[in-house]
């Protein structure tokens, strides 16, 4: 692959408050962004940082959203293990987030990060959890009704720090040739064995 997180962005008209959990959340973000009206869309980031509204479309609203965000990413053999998540958003009636389908955080309260992670009411996270080698999905969904901030998604693994999901992220498998490359030429090998 060439390229390391393919991260999407969709957002669509919603003036619906808290839901009931998670599951409520996914379904009616779901069906807002199925159709999107004018000053909503759809589109592919290179860097999950400062992402709004407003700022990916142009002209687009700042009330009334109901965001998804799509994070495709690998986890190599060797990264394989407990994995963070914390994700800066703007969701003035809360929001969700799931891995792989399943659900792991979501809030109801009004989240404002205010671009640090101080205060773990105002932000979606997941402090541990255990991810095996391969391809995973991340999904975040929220309904913000007032000013359209900026939002951040960030993983760590291991012992590391956390960084933001991006396509220079090096979440990325080996390609084919780099495969190749790493198999030991059978001569070689005989001398090894040798």
């Amino acid at each position: 692959s060439a390229h390391a997180s393919l991260i999407k962005i969709e957002t669509g008209f919603s003036a619906a408050r808290q839901q009931a959990d998670a599951a409520a959340y996914k379904s009616l973000v779901n069906t807002a962004i199925a159709s999107p009206s004018a000053g909503y869309g759809t589109t592919f980031v290179t860097s999950y940082d400062n992402i709004s509204n407003r700022n990916l479309f142009l002209s687009g609203s700042k009330t009334d959203i109901a965001f998804k965000s799509t994070i495709d990413f690998y986890v190599s053999p060797e990264n394989a293990g407990s994995w963070q998540f914390r994700i800066g958003v703007d969701f003035g009636h809360g929001g969700a987030i799931f891995v792989d389908d399943v659900a792991y955080d979501f809030k109801t309260n009004n989240m404002w990060w205010r671009g640090n992670y101080n205060n773990s009411s105002q932000y979606l996270s997941i402090n541990s959890l255990n991810l095996t080698a391969g391809y995973h999905t991340l999904n975040i969904y929220g309904l913000e009704d007032c000013c359209d901030g900026h939002q951040q998604a960030q993983f760590s693994f291991g012992d590391g720090n956390f960084k933001t999901f991006s396509t220079s992220d090096n979440l990325t498998p080996l390609s084919a040739s780099e495969n190749l490359a790493s198999v030991p030429e059978p001569a070689l090998f005989s001398m090894f064995l040798i």
